[in-house]
């Protein structure tokens, strides 16, 4: 018999934190699930500790893949193995909140069938040592049931995270299946590129606000360790490469809101603008890598690109002309650069309240 949940654990030199991981799964009083472990390889006895949760408990499945910096490879591998009918992401060094798998089945199994239940996530602040605020992307209480669409304008009108943790979320396996949705082989920051997709192709999305994970901030984490300002760029030029591609597809499909078009080249604009443009970046990054890394995301062109700024404001053309200035003709690569910090910048600034 198929369990109600698939819970994918990808796992890489997690030991001090991988049995508390997995015993939150264990010691749920909700039985109904299976758990993938997926190990890649490590430094420490993230192995042996897999290994020894799957000898006790036969629900617990481990399988192996080579080190690749990134959640993304088990996470994919994972949904290929699941046979559960909805799929929880769960990373080695974090855990379940206790109960919480129970609450979670009730109300799913009380509407059934939904694409994709955005939940509420603890946050556990070890670096700082202080408390933060429940995170949930949707007014407390609302527990209407949304299209992909209309979920991705609510979160625009309500200025939330367009691109939340996959963690927040229970998916229906059927719908990651049907529509191929994969992270992005050996990112770091897969979520950016993986859920505007998820959330956008959800046929029903019922926000249920289920306090389920609790997520440890630690140092020596992915996301702590971004002290450079080049630390993500290469990711984030495949991930606009992709969200491009994905924006250019859809948006010519019957009954698409332009407004979505629209918020997506706001927020996407301003990755370019931030993390290639900003002072900071031109500072701490060479201009040679940071054309470098932005061919990469215009490797097939110009043309998504395009389609997607048409939907901005007129500021916002002008700055994304500046950025096709920088990759089509290097030698005039500097006159960008003073552009973005001489006058984009500025203004972009003095606009803010």
């Amino acid at each position: 018999m198929k369990p109600f949940f698939s819970i994918i654990v990808p796992c890489c030199d997690v030991e001090p934190y991988l049995r508390e991981c997995l015993d939150s799964v264990a010691n749920q009083p909700f039985k109904d699930w299976e758990c993938l472990l997926g190990v890649e390889e490590s430094k420490d006895k993230t192995l042996e500790i897999a290994r020894e949760y799957e000898t006790k408990d036969p629900r617990f499945k481990v399988f192996t893949g080579p080190r690749s910096g990134s959640c993304s490879a088990s996470r994919n591998t994972g949904i290929d193995m699941a046979t559960g009918e909805y799929i929880i992401f769960l990373d080695g060094d974090d855990t379940i909140v206790e109960g919480s798998l129970q609450r979670l089945h009730d109300k799913i199994a009380a509407h059934p069938g939904a694409d994709l239940y955005p939940c509420a996530m603890q946050v556990i602040d070890e670096v700082h040592n202080r408390s933060h605020p429940l995170r949930d992307n949707y007014p407390a209480g609302f527990s209407d049931e949304l299209t992909g669409p209309k979920a991705t304008l609510m979160i625009y009108s309500l200025r939330r995270d367009p691109c939340p943790m996959l963690q927040l979320s229970v998916f229906r396996r059927r719908h990651l299946v049907e529509n191929d949705l994969k992270c992005l082989h050996g990112m770091k920051r897969q979520d950016s590129e993986f859920a505007p997709r998820a959330l956008y192709l959800a046929k029903r999305v019922i926000p249920i606000h289920e306090p389920f994970y609790r997520y440890r901030l630690r140092s020596g984490s992915i996301s702590m360790s971004a002290k450079k300002t080049d630390f993500f760029l290469k990711d984030y030029a495949a991930i606009l490469k992709s969200l491009f591609a994905f924006h250019a597809k859809i948006s010519t499909e019957p009954g698409f809101d332009k407004r979505i078009s629209a918020y997506w080249a706001r927020h996407w604009l301003m990755w370019i603008f931030y993390r290639w443009f900003s002072t900071r970046a031109m500072v701490g990054t060479s201009r040679k890598y940071r054309l470098e890394m932005l061919r990469q995301a215009f490797a097939k062109g110009f043309a998504d690109f395009d389609a997607l700024v048409k939907a901005t404001t007129l500021p916002r053309r002008v700055a994304a002309y500046f950025v096709e200035l920088f990759v089509r003709h290097p030698s005039l690569a500097w006159l960008a650069d003073v552009f973005f910090r001489f006058v984009y910048n500025p203004l972009t600034w003095l606009r803010k309240p």
